[in-house]
């Protein structure tokens, strides 16, 4: 319930449970806001249901999406709007199986209000939560069900944010240079520095999903949106932009590589330049975007062989910072370890590899947190054993303690996992076991081995 009413007309018949506010001087505004909390409460139960009960769902998703969706707009309760944007994509997953049409229905009807959302949404938390469901909708609707016209509003409302967000820091840019500048002032700029990068994140993952659905059909829509992360690229802009537009610029190489020589003049310099940035987010993004490049365009000749030669240095100072595997700059660190491996199999080769290259490498194992770029990392590794690789083994097969207490390690530590990595855990295993049927061979391993390995490799 509400009511509008002049400022002498607050009198005992409100009492608790109402809320007030100001229109003008005369007049406001009253919630009655019992009820409401109930309200959350069903809301973010039918969330859990959704998210929960996937096909099981399918039954109620008609009438709860009829709910949600105006509750888009429901300005008078944050933690409502949240849920019912946090609900669409799980409805959207829990009706797939019903076929493309009825999915195409409920998209239709949910992507007005939720695209309109998107663009006038004024509490940054709940514009988080609606940039998220945007982004994961995307993701599970996959091709065909965003049309053009949908698609235009879209990229229309990404436009608008990321040129408000240009102009906010040019307005802080300013304050910093005003005579009423202090210490409050910067504590003012670095809060609303956080809540930007926070959105510019959830942008980021929208384009990723967009890319990662659509691929080189994605570019011609880049393109409008393109000369807002060549600004953020620049060196005035604060690191948050960096960081996000060079993940942008990752997200092209990797989904559509094709297209990557059309922008290569605005993220190539910028993307070795910042290898070296004092914000690990920005390093890790950097060495993802050279190692993609590695990846994407393998061989000798390739139009980035060497760019990619010529950031080995920069990554190789990163991966021997003192610093480097404190826990804040790990991400970074081993995104820089995966680079150099994805250059070495796919830009210069393994037998190109002096000793001293191959030792230094693997003096950097194991990792103990990327479980992504694990695969990369440890499967160039058994490319090295499988191979029969000198420099790898050691004389005399001298390494093989090490390279089984790598593997080990981090099977131990989780950054291979058999379910996410089959393949690798396969090669793994058929190098192993030959090892453990040689008693001699594998006795001399074990005992270079500690405990925890020991006991992961016995099985128990």
């Amino acid at each position: 319930n509400w009511s509008t009413l002049t400022s002498s007309g607050i009198n005992a018949e409100y009492g608790e449970g109402w809320e007030f506010i100001s229109l003008s001087d005369q007049q406001r505004f009253g919630v009655k806001t019992a009820g409401l909390e109930d309200k959350n409460t069903a809301c973010q139960m039918l969330v859990c249901y959704a998210r929960e009960l996937k096909d099981g769902f399918a039954p109620y998703t008609e009438e709860v999406v009829k709910i949600m969706v105006p509750l888009l707009k429901f300005y008078f309760h944050d933690l409502i709007r949240s849920a019912a944007a946090e609900s669409l994509p799980f409805l959207l997953e829990s009706v797939k199986h019903r076929g493309d049409d009825y999915v195409r229905e409920m998209w239709n009807y949910i992507c007005p209000e939720l695209f309109k959302s998107l663009q006038t949404e004024m509490e940054p938390d709940i514009l988080a939560v609606v940039m998220e469901s945007v982004a994961s909708c995307v993701e599970v609707l996959g091709v065909g069900f965003i049309d053009g016209l949908q698609m235009e509003e879209l990229v229309e409302a990404m436009k608008n944010h990321l040129k408000k967000n240009y102009d906010k820091e040019e307005e802080r840019k300013q304050a910093r240079k005003d005579e009423d500048y202090d210490e409050e002032v910067e504590e003012g700029i670095e809060e609303e520095l956080d809540q930007d990068d926070y959105l510019l994140g959830k942008i980021a993952d929208i384009i990723h999903n967009l890319f990662g659905v659509y691929g080189e059909d994605f570019v011609q829509v880049f393109d409008k949106l393109t000369e807002y992360f060549v600004a953020m690229l620049a060196l005035d802009r604060p690191s948050l932009e960096h960081q996000w537009a060079i993940c942008v610029f990752d997200d092209l190489i990797d989904f559509a590589p094709n297209s990557a020589p059309k922008y290569q003049q605005h993220f190539l310099q910028p993307m070795m330049h910042y290898l070296s940035d004092v914000n690990p987010g920005v390093r890790q993004a950097a060495a993802y975007g050279v190692g993609a490049l590695a990846t994407k365009f393998p061989g000798a000749g390739s139009p980035y062989e060497d760019f990619c030669k010529n950031c080995i240095p920069s990554l190789v100072n990163v991966i021997n910072d003192p610093e480097s595997r404190e826990v804040e700059n790990m991400s970074a660190t081993e995104n820089c370890i995966s680079a150099i491996s994805k250059i070495f199999k796919h830009i210069i080769g393994q037998d190109n590899l002096d000793e001293a290259t191959v030792v230094t490498w693997l003096s950097w194992l194991p990792i103990q947190e990327d479980d992504e770029e694990s695969v990369h990392i440890y499967g160039f590794l058994l490319d090295l054993v499988e191979s029969n690789n000198a420099f790898a083994l050691g004389k005399n097969n001298t390494n093989l303690p090490e390279i089984v207490k790598i593997l080990t390690e981090g099977i131990i530590n989780k950054t291979i996992k058999s379910d996410d990595h089959p393949e690798l855990m396969a090669r793994i295993q058929a190098f192993i076991l030959p090892l453990q049927k040689n008693e001699a061979v594998w006795s001399a391993i074990l005992a270079k081995l500690p405990d925890t390995h020991k006991v992961l490799l016995s099985g128990q």
